[in-house]
């Protein structure tokens, strides 16, 4: 379960389906939905590290959910509850629950690809920024998806330092269900490069220097048409520890 400084009171909503979800908030002034990465949460993608300070510093109201099977959210085990594109109709519903008509929209690595999820099934942000994410994760999911499927069904098992023993760890800190994050990976959804063609906003593409994992951002940047790419410091794990990924966001959304 994840924890939030009393400040960020966790706040609930339910989804269309009955699964009963969190979301927290910080800051006034413009909407921006940040959604985060799998295996993570709001508190640790965003809070921790300080990037949704410097957002709300920079004039937003940053609203924070914690995907199902994630977080402070409901964690069914029932693959009833796990859809195709379930996390973006979650996004949705949380949008129309808080009465939102113009927002922001940005995510990290699986909070990325939700975010595209969204476009592509219509959602209209004024701008949005796609970071921790590259093509490869966006055409292909199941590339990225049977890593994470081997990573969850052989836990316990990886040498000490390997990637998939790192992943593990990350699980371990963050108090992941194995068996819910499992279930997560039904829910992933290709998006085509017409799709992509097909976005119509302002949208900045941020991933790490040393970032592959979900192949290159600079080509998801020019999937899409008059997108600007922007590299921070670090790789897939560290770079949404650095404050350089909060300034870009800020700064993208803010401009």
């Amino acid at each position: 379960m994840a924890s939030s400084p009393p400040d960020v009171p966790v706040q609930r909503f339910t989804a269309r389906d009955g699964v009963n979800l969190a979301w927290r908030e910080m800051g006034e002034g413009r909407p921006l939905l940040l959604i985060h990465g799998y295996f993570s949460n709001a508190f640790v993608n965003w809070i921790r590290y300080g990037h949704a300070r410097i957002i709300t510093d920079a004039g937003f109201r940053v609203i924070m959910p914690d995907l199902r099977g994630h977080g402070d959210s409901d964690k069914p085990h029932n693959p009833a509850c796990y859809k195709p594109d379930v996390l973006a109709d979650d996004a949705f519903d949380l949008i129309g629950h808080l009465g939102l008509t113009d927002y922001d929209l940005a995510g990290y690595s699986l909070g990325g690809r939700t975010s595209v999820r969204m476009l592509a099934k219509g959602a209209k942000p004024r701008r949005a920024v796609l970071s921790g994410m590259g093509l490869d994760g966006i055409l292909d999911t199941q590339g990225r998806g049977g890593y994470f499927r081997h990573v969850l069904t052989h836990l316990g098992s990886f040498e000490r330092g390997s990637s998939e023993w790192m992943t593990e760890a990350f699980l371990k800190t963050t108090g992941g269900d194995p068996e819910a994050l499992l279930l997560i990976l039904d829910t992933f959804v290709d998006t085509s490069r017409d799709d992509l063609a097909a976005i119509n906003l302002p949208v900045l593409v941020v991933t790490g220097e040393d970032d592959d994992d979900n192949g290159s951002g600079e080509a998801l940047a020019e999937a899409i048409p008059g997108a600007r790419f922007q590299s921070v410091p670090g790789n897939h794990m560290s770079a949404v520890t650095k404050p350089e990924l909060g300034g870009a966001i800020a700064r993208f959304l803010a401009a």
